[in-house]
């Protein structure tokens, strides 16, 4: 229709969207598509929404955020880094500030450093702010090669975006690593933006943010995924002042602020230990890579909740079409990546249902079928 802009041509979901239409109206799925954690909201955070609720906190909130969220994450992030110019602000979930940061940083033509594999969002909003994503692959390990990446740079380059851990393959990035990605940026000055959604879903060694060694690094984070609040759209964006002003800013002209209700539950899930759910998908994340590791070429998780194997045999998409006749539901590779080899499954699931589809997965590897 000639009334459509033309920047809309950027985004085609209709990869997930076709997984997701299937799970509908399958019967009985063995669905491992999901990136949303299968456990609910803590009880007490629960209560803090109904009592938000119920005592009338309905209305707007500030843009930058309600002080009774925005106050103690300032605290926790200036005492984790110690930066004297690093403010925060509430976003409408990790989503809309990551929106609100290419907004914000990226002029058109300029361009951005992602590393491929990528979060589906990542590459269309990028085009969305005018900006050219450059892809930097990372076949076969997922590891960053910071010499690819100094290679990468040029005069137009604009920002990084680093996601560890990661969301298709798992893979938390190495403390040197992340040391090195700050350090090149910080000289080449360019921005740094750290996309750590998942950094509670560290399995084998501590969380490391990029910040630690670049004082301008800007951070998104949020509540989504540690405290299974996927659908209350509450996160936050923090790094030097100017910027976050900024998005502050384009804000109040889009998203207006995060919902005030699901503010008043966040900061009541900042004092919510979640050690027991963490504890307790580093088991499924080990069920799954023993289940799959003989059959599959699958680097190991470190983090998050998903894995990418390598197809077996035909392409990622042959391969998701095939598991789809057995009533498994997974999602192939090129939705998240230049290539088709792989494809991601989510082990936010039950246990039952991973047992299922390891045995799925397990048959397909060794039972290939012939071509017609």
């Amino acid at each position: 229709m000639s009334w459509i802009a033309n920047r809309t041509a950027a985004f085609d979901s209709s990869g997930i969207r076709k997984v997701f239409n299937l799970a509908s109206q399958l019967e009985d799925p063995i669905n491992l598509s999901i990136g949303q954690p299968d456990f609910d909201v803590p009880e007490p955070v629960q209560e803090a929404l109904i009592e938000a609720v119920q005592s009338g906190k309905n209305g707007y909130a500030l843009t930058q955020g309600m002080p009774v969220l925005k106050e103690p994450l300032q605290r926790q992030i200036t005492a984790e880094y110690g930066h004297s110019d690093r403010d925060v602000f509430v976003s409408s979930g990790t989503s809309g500030g990551l929106v609100l940061t290419l907004f914000s940083l990226v002029n058109p033509g300029e361009e951005v450093i992602l590393f491929d594999p990528f979060f589906v969002m990542y590459a269309p909003l990028v085009e969305l702010v005018g900006g050219q994503p450059v892809l930097i692959d990372t076949y076969p390990d997922f590891r960053i090669d910071l010499n690819r990446v100094a290679e990468a740079i040029t005069p137009r380059t604009k920002l990084i975006l680093l996601n560890s851990p990661a969301n298709p393959t798992g893979v938390t990035a190495t403390a040197e690593e992340i040391q090195g990605l700050a350090t090149l940026a910080e000289e080449r000055d360019i921005a740094l933006v750290s996309d750590e959604i998942y950094r509670q879903f560290c399995y084998d060694e501590p969380f490391v943010s990029p910040a630690r060694f670049n004082e301008r690094t800007i951070v998104i984070d949020g509540f989504s995924k540690s405290y299974a609040m996927t659908g209350w759209r509450v996160g936050f964006v923090h790094g030097p002042a100017e910027i976050i002003d900024t998005m502050v800013k384009l804000q109040q002209y889009s998203f207006v602020c995060a919902p005030q209700p699901a503010q008043w539950a966040a900061a009541a899930a900042l004092e919510v230990n979640i050690q027991g759910s963490i504890d307790d998908y580093r088991r499924k994340r080990d069920r799954i890579y023993e289940g799959l590791r003989d059959d599959y070429d699958l680097t190991h998780p470190g983090g998050a909740f998903y894995a990418f194997p390598k197809a077996p045999w035909g392409t990622g998409t042959e391969f998701v079409e095939a598991a789809l006749g057995q009533n498994l539901l997974i999602i192939p590779g090129n939705i998240f990546s230049r290539q088709n080899t792989h494809f991601r499954l989510s082990y936010a699931a039950p246990d039952e249902v991973i047992e299922r589809g390891i045995a799925v997965l397990q048959t397909l590897a060794r039972n290939r079928p012939a071509r017609s």
